[in-house]
């Protein structure tokens, strides 16, 4: 096996990658000029209303990407009339942290039913496609900050999801991003990447870290970092003796990591997505954490866009709760 030479169009591309850092920008500068403005127009897109015909798309589909709240709520229901402006608020104060789902339990009963709601107000969220119950009742402002902040962090730390850009592709804000001079770790960039075309792992290393540690959230850096790592990682390896121990030890953690880099390496990512997941279900403690976050770091050389990834992000969802 000589990793140096393989393509890697089956995984992900460099252009890719600088779509991404470009989104992330685009995403970052969204959120700041909503914050600034107090929101601006970002409501008609981060708060809706869902009713049961639009519930897979707007709220499970959704949720693979940014944490969805629900706000289930009712006209006649007076507790409701003062949480709603504050979720509403918050919503937007966040800036595509998380998006809010209103439902009116009165024209939607079987989705009150199916969440096992026992009264109104009642605010869940769902990560990954699988529903979080966060609190009841008309809570103070600071508990429902806490309650945020934590459904966030762990949506990023167990899944990866980080939200979503409050302003859409064809916007104003977003053309103005894409318009923006280069920024002074272009070169730096376009030399990392030169270095991993030509099978210059280590040197492509060096360069991604060299960007991170001046900005630690260049997601072009990352991504390209993730790739490098991954190449590296296989470098030199004995692809049958990988194989073969991970066949002989399926609850091995280190023998599943080690095949899913071959997998992922070779195109297969379904196929490596699912070793991690599989492994993850059969393994508990620091073994199950290093599969978990192994996972987490091929979902960042695929692109959290990418459809392999929104599915995998559901079934690890699926095998932790």
């Amino acid at each position: 096996m000589q990793p140096r030479n393989m393509s890697m169009s089956g995984v992900v591309d460099l252009a890719a990658v600088k779509a991404a850092g470009e989104a992330k920008q685009k995403a970052e500068k969204a959120r700041a000029e909503a914050a600034r403005t107090g929101g601006g127009a970002a409501p008609t897109r981060l708060v809706f209303d869902v009713d049961e015909a639009g519930f897979q798309q707007d709220v499970l589909q959704r949720s693979t990407e940014v944490p969805v709240v629900i706000d289930f709520w009712a006209e006649w229901c007076e507790p409701c009339k003062q949480l709603s402006p504050i979720l509403e608020r918050l919503t937007r104060e966040y800036a595509g942290r998380f998006v809010l789902a209103k439902i009116d339990v009165d024209a939607n009963q079987m989705l009150f039913q199916q969440f096992g709601v026992q009264g109104i107000p009642a605010v869940f969220a769902v990560v990954a496609g699988q529903p979080v119950p966060l609190f009841q009742g008309a809570a103070p402002e600071a508990q429902i900050r806490q309650v945020l902040d934590q459904l966030i962090q762990a949506a990023e730390q167990q899944f990866g999801i980080v939200g979503v850009p409050v302003q859409d592709e064809g916007d104003d804000g977003a053309e103005a991003v894409a318009q923006q001079p280069a920024t002074p770790y272009d070169g730096a960039l376009a030399a990392a990447h030169e270095a991993l075309d030509a099978g210059d792992l280590g040197g492509a290393v060096q360069a991604y870290k060299n960007v991170l540690a001046d900005d630690p959230g260049n997601t072009e850096a990352k991504l390209g970092l993730a790739q490098a790592e991954l190449l590296s990682r296989v470098e030199g390896t004995d692809a049958q003796q990988v194989r073969k121990a991970a066949a002989d030890n399926p609850a091995d953690p280190a023998a599943q990591i080690a095949a899913a880099d071959l997998d992922l390496v070779g195109g297969h990512v379904e196929d490596a997505f699912g070793r991690l997941v599989e492994t993850v279900r059969r393994t508990v403690g620091e073994d199950r954490e290093a599969a978990r976050l192994h996972l987490l770091g091929l979902f960042e050389v695929i692109g959290a866009d990418d459809p392999r990834v929104v599915s995998a992000r559901g079934a690890l969802a699926r095998v932790l709760f």
